[in-house]
Formats: structure tokens, sequence, C-alpha cells
């Protein structure tokens, strides 16, 4: 079976958190057939865990969702060094400082950023932070809705870490709210289940693709 086919479903999953054989078929370019395939070899080797999902009336909807063990195949190699050197810092701080400390990580992103978004209009801003997430390993996107904007993160470069150390996930935040210097509000999150992470920030749409704080 094509490994090409295989991998574009690990890296589909891991970027949407759950799909159904169609959502990964469409993915991948294949039939959904071949993909069921490649399904019960990833299950056999516990890559792949499933869900049954209720969807009005019928038969439940079958989710498939990455196993730990996948998430371990992802680029992971200093894990192990940095959930120490974070246990060390967790048992000789207070839980108010190790926050401060991760809000003072995400904040020294965004300036090392700063020079690229000073001065556009918010819109470009918006825009320009959605590919400086990105190229952090955040998948993000941008939707509009209402008076506001939302930023999704379709994966976490942190969420193996988040896990355990849920502490880090201040720093996405952090970082959005200190380049935008606007509140942020965080609307769902990969560790409480969700299949993405997002954020509001209150703005007035004007027209579509034009923003005003």
């Amino acid at each position: 079976m094509s490994s090409a086919t295989r991998n574009t479903i690990l890296r589909t999953l891991r970027l949407q958190g759950k799909c159904t054989v169609n959502d990964l078929a469409e993915a991948s370019g294949v039939s959904p057939v071949s993909v069921r395939h490649h399904l019960a070899n990833l299950q056999a080797e516990s890559l792949v865990e499933t869900e049954e999902v209720k969807h009005g009336v019928g038969r439940p909807r079958l989710l498939f969702a990455l196993s730990d063990t996948a998430l371990e195949m992802f680029p992971s190699r200093y894990f192990r060094l940095i959930r120490r050197i974070l246990e060390q810092i967790k048992d000789s701080m207070p839980p108010s400082a190790v926050q401060g400390l991760f809000a003072s990580v995400a904040a020294t992103m965004a300036a090392d950023y700063a020079e690229q978004l000073d001065g556009l209009p918010l819109e470009d801003r918006l825009e320009r932070l959605i590919q400086l997430l990105s190229e952090e390993g955040f998948e993000a996107e941008l939707q509009h809705k209402g008076d506001s904007v939302t930023i999704r993160e379709l994966s976490c470069p942190y969420f193996r870490m988040g896990k355990e150390h849920p502490e880090v996930c201040v720093i996405d935040q952090t970082f959005i709210a200190t380049s935008l210097s606007l509140p942020v509000e965080r609307v769902s999150c990969l560790l409480d289940g969700d299949t993405h992470c997002s954020f509001s920030i209150p703005v007035t749409v004007s027209e579509v693709g034009k923003v005003e704080a």
C-alpha cells in the first residue's frame, strides 16, 4: 500500500483531530475503500483510535483519531529533556511564577516578530499573524464571525507537553494578544477534547475581508 497515502492520512488526522473515512479520502485523493484498508492497518499498529458519534437518526458516525502512540511519531526529540526541565521549574517556583514565565516567553516570541507587524492595519496584522502562527507549528486559520474574529489552530506543537503541563497553553494566547495589542479569549482547546484550539478577538467587521479595531 502507498506509504504516501498512509502519511497523508496520519498528517490529516494530526491537523484535524478527528475525521471520517470520507474526510480522509478527500484529503488523500484515494477511494474510501482504500482509506479503510490503511485505517485497518493503522489500527492494528495501535496508531489510530475510533469513536462513534450519534448524528440524528440512523447509525452512529465513525470518527478516527491518532492514538498517543501515533503522536509520539511526530518530531519530539527533545520532549523528554524539556519535560524534565519543566518539572524542575514547577518544583522550584510557585504556580503564579510559572504562569508568568510562560507568558514572558510568549511576549518575547511576539517581540521577535514585532517589526513584521508594526504599523500594519489590523486586517494585515491578522493575516500576517496567521502566517507566523503556522510557521510556529499551529497550522492556523482566520474566521470572521459577526462582531469578532476567530483564530483557529488546527494543530499544536505543544500538545504532548500540554497534556502534562497545561501551563504551556498560555503561550499561544499571550503571543496572539501581544502581537495584536488586543484582548483575546480562548474559546476551545485541544486539551479539553475539542478538535482544535480557537481564540476570539473582539473587532467590528465592516465588510468581507475588512476588519477595524
